[in-house]
């Protein structure tokens, strides 16, 4: 038979306990008080995420869905040095447009954002960011610029451009980015409800006096990336502009989503170099753009005077 197994533990199990090293006091001391800040800083680290995805979701507790507010923000930056009472014309057109269909506004100033020395003209890309985190509810942000006036009202943009079906029939597709030979061309076989950014042309190049974006992480991302303090220190001859056509020319992932519309839909030119087929302001056109009426001496205010005369349905020899 085997020897029978005793309940008794082996003497060099003894042996072993009792030849661990003792942890000195002092030691122990700095160990727990390791272990305590270790758990500490995770904790810390823990509600700083949550914090992060709080306020990056718009500072709610629950992500705001995307549709659930305005369906447009129209956003104009405004010059505080120029005159007041001009300025406050121009936001009421956008108000009284923005009441008839729903839409808000946002009017910034273009200090407001941390330029340094590039141009004012800049800031109608944060401007757009910024409306963005204040309305993460709305689907569209439609700059448009305060050399421009809303002059048909009854135009609906959300169902009469930006339906998808709708923009897929405006799209202009095969089209040289830059005219009028860039070897860049528009994509001929996006849809509409892929479209995240809608522009349009001028005789020279893509504008920005007037364009429209979606809502989402893409169009974050294509706002900064057009913001890039990189783009803006290039000293381009037209600014933002010209950053603008880079980045469309140069990024894939941004000529995929972009639609080039014309010109007439919302960003007709009164003056300066309209696109030749669709570019020239015509009576029933949605906006009515004054291009660079701000500045070579020029004045926004004068040239846009019988425009509103005509929005406010004065006679058309009316001094007021």
């Amino acid at each position: 038979m085997p020897p029978r197994k005793t309940s008794r533990p082996p003497p060099y199990a003894a042996r072993n306990q009792s030849s661990s090293i003792p942890i000195p006091p002092a030691l122990r001391n700095i160990l727990r008080r390791a272990t305590i800040r270790t758990i500490a800083l995770g904790v810390l680290g823990f509600f700083t995420i949550v914090w992060l995805l709080r306020w990056m979701g718009g500072g709610s507790g629950s992500a705001v869905v995307i549709g659930s507010g305005a369906p447009v923000v129209i956003v104009t930056v405004i010059d505080p040095k120029a005159n007041q009472g001009w300025v406050e014309k121009v936001k009421k057109n956008r108000e009284d447009y923005a009441a008839r269909h729903g839409y808000k506004t946002f009017f910034p100033e273009n200090q407001d954002y941390p330029l340094r020395n590039s141009p004012l003209s800049w800031a109608k890309v944060p401007a757009v960011r910024h409306a963005m985190s204040l309305n993460p509810g709305s689907t569209w942000f439609w700059y448009l610029d305060h050399t421009a006036l809303i002059m048909n009202p009854s135009i609906e943009i959300t169902s009469q451009f930006l339906a998808p079906a709708r923009l897929e029939k405006h799209m202009i597709v095969n089209e040289p980015v830059v005219p009028p030979d860039s070897v860049i061309k528009t994509f001929g076989n996006l849809k509409g409800d892929r479209i995240d950014v809608v522009v349009t042309q001028d005789k020279e190049g893509i504008t920005q006096s007037s364009f429209v974006v979606r809502n989402g992480e893409w169009a974050k991302f294509f706002l900064d990336a057009w913001f890039d303090p990189i783009y803006r220190s290039y000293n381009f001859q037209k600014a933002e502009a010209h950053a603008l056509e880079h980045i469309v020319q140069w990024h894939g992932t941004i000529l995929a989503k972009l639609a080039l519309v014309p010109q007439n839909l919302f960003n007709s030119y009164v003056t300066g170099p309209a696109h030749p087929k669709d570019g020239q302001y015509r009576n029933g056109d949605l906006v009515a753009v004054f291009p660079g009426c701000d500045r070579d001496k020029r004045s926004c205010e004068d040239e846009m005077r019988s425009f509103f005369t005509i929005l406010e349905g004065k006679p058309s020899n009316s001094q007021d």
